[in-house]
Protein backbone atom coordinates (compact mmCIF):
# COMPACT_ATOMS: atom_id res chain seq x y z
CA UNK A 1 0.00 0.00 0.00
CA UNK A 2 2.73 2.12 0.93
CA UNK A 3 4.84 1.81 -2.24
CA UNK A 4 1.82 2.62 -4.79
CA UNK A 5 1.00 5.88 -2.66
CA UNK A 6 4.73 6.73 -3.25
CA UNK A 7 4.44 5.32 -7.13
CA UNK A 8 1.74 7.95 -7.47
CA UNK A 9 3.05 10.95 -5.41
CA UNK A 10 6.18 10.42 -7.94
CA UNK A 11 3.71 10.40 -11.01
CA UNK A 12 2.27 13.61 -9.82
CA UNK A 13 6.00 15.22 -9.77
CA UNK A 14 6.56 13.55 -13.03
CA UNK A 15 3.64 14.80 -14.53
CA UNK A 16 4.23 18.56 -13.28
CA UNK A 17 7.49 18.62 -14.84
CA UNK A 18 5.93 17.45 -17.95
CA UNK A 19 3.69 20.66 -17.54
CA UNK A 20 6.95 22.58 -17.03
CA UNK A 21 7.81 21.84 -20.41
CA UNK A 22 4.89 22.23 -22.09
CA UNK A 23 5.03 25.68 -20.64
CA UNK A 24 8.39 26.46 -21.69
CA UNK A 25 7.37 25.60 -25.00
CA UNK A 26 4.14 27.84 -24.64
CA UNK A 27 6.51 30.91 -23.66
CA UNK A 28 8.48 30.32 -27.00
CA UNK A 29 5.70 30.04 -29.69
CA UNK A 30 4.38 33.26 -28.22
CA UNK A 31 7.50 34.74 -28.21
CA UNK A 32 7.75 33.80 -31.65
CA UNK A 33 4.21 34.99 -32.52
CA UNK A 34 4.84 38.60 -31.16
CA UNK A 35 8.27 39.03 -33.03
CA UNK A 36 7.25 37.74 -35.73
CA UNK A 37 3.51 38.80 -36.22
CA UNK A 38 2.71 35.18 -36.48
CA UNK A 39 -0.96 34.29 -36.63
CA UNK A 40 -1.07 30.58 -36.81
CA UNK A 41 0.97 30.52 -34.19
CA UNK A 42 -0.83 32.77 -31.85
CA UNK A 43 -4.07 30.75 -32.09
CA UNK A 44 -2.35 27.74 -31.34
CA UNK A 45 -0.90 28.75 -27.80
CA UNK A 46 -4.20 30.31 -27.51
CA UNK A 47 -5.78 26.66 -28.34
CA UNK A 48 -3.04 25.15 -26.15
CA UNK A 49 -4.22 26.79 -23.38
CA UNK A 50 -7.24 24.65 -22.59
CA UNK A 51 -4.82 22.03 -22.14
CA UNK A 52 -2.68 23.07 -19.47
CA UNK A 53 -6.16 24.33 -17.38
CA UNK A 54 -7.19 20.68 -17.78
CA UNK A 55 -3.77 19.41 -17.17
CA UNK A 56 -4.03 21.51 -14.01
CA UNK A 57 -7.15 20.06 -12.69
CA UNK A 58 -6.12 17.04 -13.25
CA UNK A 59 -3.14 17.10 -10.91
CA UNK A 60 -4.50 19.13 -8.25
CA UNK A 61 -7.30 16.30 -8.17
CA UNK A 62 -4.72 13.14 -7.80
CA UNK A 63 -2.97 15.89 -5.13
CA UNK A 64 -6.38 16.24 -2.99
CA UNK A 65 -6.75 11.96 -3.77
CA UNK A 66 -3.19 11.34 -1.88
CA UNK A 67 -4.09 14.11 0.76
CA UNK A 68 -7.17 11.89 1.47
CA UNK A 69 -6.10 7.97 1.16
CA UNK A 70 -3.77 8.10 3.91
CA UNK A 71 -1.72 10.28 6.25
CA UNK A 72 1.77 11.11 4.75
CA UNK A 73 4.58 11.59 6.63
CA UNK A 74 6.97 14.62 6.28
CA UNK A 75 8.13 14.62 3.36
CA UNK A 76 5.67 12.91 1.45
CA UNK A 77 2.97 16.06 2.94
CA UNK A 78 5.24 18.72 2.02
CA UNK A 79 5.65 17.48 -2.12
CA UNK A 80 1.88 17.11 -1.81
CA UNK A 81 1.28 20.54 -0.32
CA UNK A 82 4.47 22.37 -2.76
CA UNK A 83 2.48 20.03 -5.91
CA UNK A 84 -0.74 22.21 -5.33
CA UNK A 85 0.41 25.54 -5.35
CA UNK A 86 3.44 24.52 -8.28
CA UNK A 87 0.57 23.45 -10.54
CA UNK A 88 -1.19 26.95 -9.69
CA UNK A 89 1.55 28.43 -10.60
CA UNK A 90 1.95 26.96 -14.08
CA UNK A 91 -1.20 27.57 -14.76
CA UNK A 92 -0.60 30.93 -14.39
CA UNK A 93 2.47 31.07 -16.24
CA UNK A 94 0.38 29.10 -19.26
CA UNK A 95 -1.97 31.91 -18.99
CA UNK A 96 0.33 34.57 -19.38
CA UNK A 97 1.84 32.85 -22.24
CA UNK A 98 -1.38 32.95 -23.50
CA UNK A 99 -1.91 36.62 -22.92
CA UNK A 100 1.31 37.47 -25.21
CA UNK A 101 -0.47 35.38 -27.92
CA UNK A 102 -3.69 37.64 -27.58
CA UNK A 103 -1.83 40.39 -27.80
CA UNK A 104 0.22 38.95 -30.94
CA UNK A 105 -3.15 37.96 -32.33
CA UNK A 106 -4.88 41.86 -31.88
CA UNK A 107 -2.22 43.81 -33.75
CA UNK A 108 -2.10 41.43 -36.39
CA UNK A 109 -0.90 41.58 -39.57
CA UNK A 110 0.99 44.68 -37.41
CA UNK A 111 3.94 43.38 -34.94
CA UNK A 112 2.89 44.62 -31.77
CA UNK A 113 6.49 45.06 -30.61
CA UNK A 114 8.31 48.72 -32.12
CA UNK A 115 11.27 47.73 -33.91
CA UNK A 116 13.77 49.63 -30.77
CA UNK A 117 12.10 47.17 -28.19
CA UNK A 118 12.85 43.78 -29.76
CA UNK A 119 16.30 43.24 -28.48
CA UNK A 120 14.87 44.03 -25.26
CA UNK A 121 11.70 41.29 -25.49
CA UNK A 122 14.33 39.00 -27.18
CA UNK A 123 16.19 39.26 -23.63
CA UNK A 124 13.32 39.10 -21.46
CA UNK A 125 11.34 36.23 -23.53
CA UNK A 126 15.40 34.18 -23.50
CA UNK A 127 15.43 34.63 -19.39
CA UNK A 128 11.88 33.56 -18.95
CA UNK A 129 12.04 30.40 -21.25
CA UNK A 130 15.47 29.36 -19.03
CA UNK A 131 13.40 30.65 -15.54
CA UNK A 132 10.69 28.03 -16.75
CA UNK A 133 13.12 24.94 -17.47
CA UNK A 134 16.07 25.93 -14.76
CA UNK A 135 12.31 25.38 -12.47
CA UNK A 136 11.40 22.02 -14.04
CA UNK A 137 14.92 20.86 -13.81
CA UNK A 138 15.26 21.24 -10.26
CA UNK A 139 12.24 20.16 -9.59
CA UNK A 140 12.81 16.78 -11.62
CA UNK A 141 16.39 16.60 -9.81
CA UNK A 142 15.26 17.41 -6.34
CA UNK A 143 18.01 19.67 -6.75
CA UNK A 144 17.75 22.63 -4.27
CA UNK A 145 21.29 24.15 -5.84
CA UNK A 146 19.58 24.70 -9.10
CA UNK A 147 16.98 26.08 -7.97
CA UNK A 148 18.48 28.78 -5.34
CA UNK A 149 19.81 29.80 -8.94
CA UNK A 150 16.61 31.43 -10.44
CA UNK A 151 16.53 34.29 -7.52
CA UNK A 152 19.70 35.63 -9.88
CA UNK A 153 18.24 35.30 -12.62
CA UNK A 154 14.94 37.27 -11.65
CA UNK A 155 16.82 40.14 -11.27
CA UNK A 156 18.45 39.79 -14.63
CA UNK A 157 15.01 40.31 -15.68
CA UNK A 158 14.35 43.32 -13.32
CA UNK A 159 17.40 44.38 -15.17
CA UNK A 160 15.84 44.44 -18.17
CA UNK A 161 12.53 45.31 -17.00
CA UNK A 162 13.76 48.67 -15.76
CA UNK A 163 15.19 49.56 -19.06
CA UNK A 164 12.19 48.93 -20.49
CA UNK A 165 10.89 51.61 -18.47
CA UNK A 166 13.71 54.33 -19.23
CA UNK A 167 12.68 53.63 -22.97
CA UNK A 168 8.84 53.82 -22.71
CA UNK A 169 8.95 56.66 -19.78
CA UNK A 170 11.87 58.93 -21.38
CA UNK A 171 10.86 61.89 -23.21
CA UNK A 172 11.77 60.61 -26.55
CA UNK A 173 9.39 57.69 -27.09
CA UNK A 174 8.83 57.53 -30.69
CA UNK A 175 6.14 55.29 -30.87
CA UNK A 176 2.18 55.42 -30.54
CA UNK A 177 0.30 55.44 -27.41
CA UNK A 178 -1.01 52.16 -28.43
CA UNK A 179 2.31 51.17 -28.76
CA UNK A 180 3.42 52.21 -25.16
CA UNK A 181 0.41 50.05 -23.60
CA UNK A 182 1.67 47.31 -25.24
CA UNK A 183 5.01 47.09 -24.64
CA UNK A 184 4.51 47.90 -20.72
CA UNK A 185 1.26 44.88 -20.59
CA UNK A 186 4.15 42.23 -22.70
CA UNK A 187 6.63 43.57 -20.51
CA UNK A 188 4.27 42.48 -17.08
CA UNK A 189 3.54 39.15 -18.46
CA UNK A 190 7.00 38.31 -19.17
CA UNK A 191 8.34 39.19 -15.26
CA UNK A 192 5.30 37.58 -14.37
CA UNK A 193 6.26 34.97 -15.61
CA UNK A 194 9.91 34.74 -14.36
CA UNK A 195 8.13 35.39 -10.99
CA UNK A 196 6.08 32.20 -10.88
CA UNK A 197 9.45 30.41 -12.22
CA UNK A 198 11.05 32.01 -8.71
CA UNK A 199 7.79 30.87 -6.58
CA UNK A 200 8.38 27.45 -8.09
CA UNK A 201 11.48 26.89 -7.33
CA UNK A 202 11.27 28.21 -3.78
CA UNK A 203 8.91 25.15 -3.50
CA UNK A 204 11.38 22.77 -4.64
CA UNK A 205 13.65 24.19 -2.07
CA UNK A 206 11.10 23.26 0.58
CA UNK A 207 10.41 19.99 -0.24
CA UNK A 208 14.06 19.07 -0.29
CA UNK A 209 14.93 20.75 2.78
CA UNK A 210 12.15 21.43 5.05
CA UNK A 211 12.10 25.07 5.52
CA UNK A 212 11.52 27.77 2.85
CA UNK A 213 14.31 30.22 1.14
CA UNK A 214 14.78 33.28 2.80
CA UNK A 215 15.49 36.79 1.96
CA UNK A 216 14.27 40.11 -0.50
CA UNK A 217 14.75 38.12 -3.76
CA UNK A 218 12.39 35.29 -2.77
CA UNK A 219 8.35 35.93 -2.65
CA UNK A 220 5.13 33.16 -2.24
CA UNK A 221 2.65 35.45 -3.98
Amino acid sequence: MRESYREDLNGVVDDLVGMTERVRHAVRLSTQALLEADLVIAEQVISDDALLDAQHDDLESRCFVLLARQAPVAGELRTIVAAMRMVADLARMGDLACHVAKIARLRFPTKAVPEGLVPNFELMARVAEDMVATAGRALHDRNAHDAAKLADSDEEMDELRKSQFRILLGSEWPYTVEAAVDVALLGRYYERTADHSVIMAGRVIYVVTGTHPAGENWTYA
